[in-house]
């Protein structure tokens, strides 16, 4: 893991945040903390909205913290940019970024590696047994969307067509997903180290985007509750996962674990919130890091 850089070393840093992505609003107050964190810093760092600024502006900045969700921001195309443009940015790169968001292709990544991950298929218009191959209930979501945005939860064959309409005002492909029966685990990767876990709670049927930005019951336990041996599978799990996809920097990956212990991968995670709500900055305040050291760390693993 690359260490903090020095102010002096850093050079003019861009936040970008905001967009045009159906996550705008969270990626402005992922944004708004990060340059607020640089700021108390020392750094130079400024905010950057590709959607009021051609990208080609970022050519005059030393480096870039990416600090957009979903797409535009999270699928490899603002990286692609910046590779051409060459620029230094945090997180995954091109492949990582493409990977990490598209849920189908990185599911048969995993599934062609031996990784454990919920059977599932694409889902078009108008199929009404997809539950015949996975069984009932299933989860119905868009191929490439975050914050759990259009996601539903189905029971059976008769509330499909409602989940998949849900689905598609976000995408153009949808996908069905078997239901895994658990507990939800996240772990947040910083450079090659796995932070403490943290198992989530919440009174919604799964964690959705009112569970993660809106609801004041939602449960966020760190450290985990997890034995030690049971700790260094899953941080070996998902650093393997995270691997696979191509994933770098920093990022979180999403996990299951069933009523028998198994685990099961859902997604990566390659640009995670960073906001008051946020699931990384638990993490590493448990593993003694604090916001703005987390912020500069990730600057880090970007920089030359």
């Amino acid at each position: 893991m690359r260490g903090i850089p020095a102010r002096q070393d850093a050079g003019r840093i861009a936040v970008l945040m905001g967009g045009d992505s159906a996550e705008r609003d969270i990626s402005l107050r992922s944004g708004g903390a990060v340059l607020a964190a640089l700021q108390r810093g020392g750094y130079d760092a400024e905010a950057f909205d590709p959607r009021d600024r051609a990208l080609e502006a970022l050519r005059g900045y030393d480096g870039v913290f990416i600090a957009l969700h979903g797409r535009g921001g999270e699928d490899g195309t603002v990286q692609g940019v910046l590779d051409l443009l060459g620029v230094p940015y945090t997180g995954s790169g091109v492949l990582g970024s493409a990977l990490g968001m598209d849920k189908w292709r990185c599911k048969r990544l995993w599934q062609g590696s031996g990784l454990p991950t919920p059977a599932g298929s694409l889902l078009a218009p108008g199929d009404a047994e997809p539950g015949e191959a996975l069984g009932w209930p299933l989860i119905v979501k868009p191929l490439r969307e975050g914050s759990s945005l259009g996601m539903t939860r189905v029971a059976g064959p008769d509330q499909l067509a409602a989940a998949y309409r849900a689905a598609a005002v976000y995408d153009t492909e949808v996908l069905a997903e078997q239901w895994v029966e658990g507990v939800e685990y996240t772990v947040a990767l910083l450079g090659d180290r796995a932070l403490p876990s943290i198992r989530l709670e919440t009174s919604h049927a799964f964690f959705d985007y009112a569970a993660k930005y809106q609801a004041h019951d939602t449960g966020h336990h760190c450290p985990s509750g997890l034995e030690a041996a049971e700790e260094a599978e899953l941080d070996a799990l998902c650093r393997e996962a995270f691997r696979a996809v191509g994933g770098y920097g920093w990022g979180r990956v999403d996990v299951m674990r069933d009523a028998e212990g198994a685990w099961w991968l859902l997604e990566v995670n390659t640009v995670p919130g960073l906001t008051g709500h946020s699931l990384v900055p638990i993490a590493a305040a448990q593993a003694g890091i604090g916001f703005d050291e987390l912020v500069a760390r990730i600057l880090g693993e970007a920089l030359p």
